[in-house]
């Protein structure tokens, strides 16, 4: 997921480059979605991994 959202953070970065504002917004957006549910992700598989299997 981390892949995705940095995919679209360079989309958007060359979309803002070469003036396409709306692709460039909506890209940024989507990666800025997936960053975000990535870390809820990431913070959850830390705490629900740390309990011990008995």
């Amino acid at each position: 997921m981390l892949r995705w959202s940095i995919t679209f953070l360079v989309i958007a970065i060359i979309a803002a480059v070469l003036g396409f504002g709306g692709i460039a917004g909506t890209a940024a957006g989507i990666a800025e979605i997936l960053f975000y549910i990535f870390i809820v992700l990431f913070v959850l598989s830390l705490i629900f991994g740390r309990r011990s299997k008995v």
